[in-house]
């Protein structure tokens, strides 16, 4: 091992020991942002070599993740507005996408798909649906795959949703503004069930949340991170643990 590389592990393990288990978060959000601009600053002229880089990342993220105790992670890998990217680039990035997921099944993760399927191409969304039957009942982390999706189109389907299962029960829209509350949304979502996250992570260097979660990330703790998503270290996820261990959280308070 390189002095650089001994250096770099000791500061690992120091990051490590700082962390205690009470401060580990439950669930974790991660934006997989900046796949392009990765291969593009290594002078890569094929952007999908990025989005290739980025799939790789995934699987350390997983390990990283379970060595902490982190019971849920969720993935955004393709948002409802990635669909409007040039076709050459979209068909390649859902290729990706299709083989990441079924090397996840294969590695015996837990999987759930998490977004608006029927937007995305019926090859991918039947890779994503078998993907959630086949790991249903693994035991372990849960890894919510986040494709075809935005968080303004996840409340607009859980109301929808909603609305059809009172529909079906007789329910007038008159009796459901009665009772209707934050849980009933809730329990519709694509995360119905689930712990919200506790802490979401960035990287790129972008602080903005650009609609990932919004529901449930009401009360997050929120770390943005500079590198690009296939530069992502161990060290800058520690950091990330590190930083929601040592907040206060008032939920508002």
């Amino acid at each position: 091992m390189s002095l650089r590389g001994l250096v770099y592990r000791l500061y690992e393990r120091r990051l490590e020991s700082s962390i205690s288990r009470s401060g580990v978060p439950r669930h974790v959000g991660v934006m997989c942002d900046g796949n392009r601009r990765w291969a593009r600053s290594a002078g890569l002229l094929d952007v999908s070599s990025g989005h290739r880089a980025g799939a790789d990342k995934i699987f350390e993220l997983l390990e990283w993740c379970r060595a902490s105790n982190v019971e849920v992670v969720t993935l955004w890998l393709l948002s409802t507005d990635n669909l409007a990217r040039p076709p050459a680039e979209l068909e390649q990035l859902l290729q990706i996408i299709e083989d990441t997921v079924r090397e996840l099944v294969a590695q015996r993760w837990r999987i759930k798909p998490v977004g608006a399927l029927d937007l995305l191409p019926a090859e991918t969304a039947q890779v994503l649906k078998d993907a959630g039957e086949a790991t249903a009942d693994y035991p372990g982390l849960l890894v919510n795959v986040a494709v075809g999706y935005g968080g303004r189109r996840e409340i607009a389907d859980a109301v929808r949703s909603l609305l059809q299962e009172h529909a079906t029960k007789g329910t007038t829209i008159e009796e459901l503004a009665e009772v209707l509350d934050v849980e009933h949304i809730a329990e519709h979502l694509y995360t119905a069930g689930q712990p919200d996250p506790d802490l979401v992570i960035r990287t790129s260097g972008e602080q903005r949340l650009g609609g990932f979660l919004l529901w449930q990330s009401a009360h997050s703790e929120f770390y943005f991170c500079d590198a690009y998503w296939p530069a992502f270290r161990k060290v800058d996820f520690l950091r990330a643990l590190r930083s929601y261990a040592g907040r206060h959280r008032r939920f508002g308070a």
